[in-house]
């Protein structure tokens, strides 16, 4: 089973959050706490690569 976590600037008492869990594969499972049934997977270089530009500020 994963175990998904919340960024520290989350409220914890709110139901809508984004989530991550790291896989056997160390793949990255990204969710949003209202549809936790919705997921999406991010491969370790995918991972690699969107961090990456958020970092640099990039808009999505």
């Amino acid at each position: 089973m994963l175990k998904f976590i919340r960024p520290d600037r989350c409220d914890n008492s709110g139901p809508n959050c984004v989530e991550v869990a790291v896989d056997a594969d160390l793949n990255r499972i990204v969710r949003n706490s209202q549809r936790p049934q919705v997921q999406v997977v991010f491969d370790p270089e995918e991972w690699a690569v969107f961090v990456s530009s958020v970092r640099a500020g990039q808009d999505f």
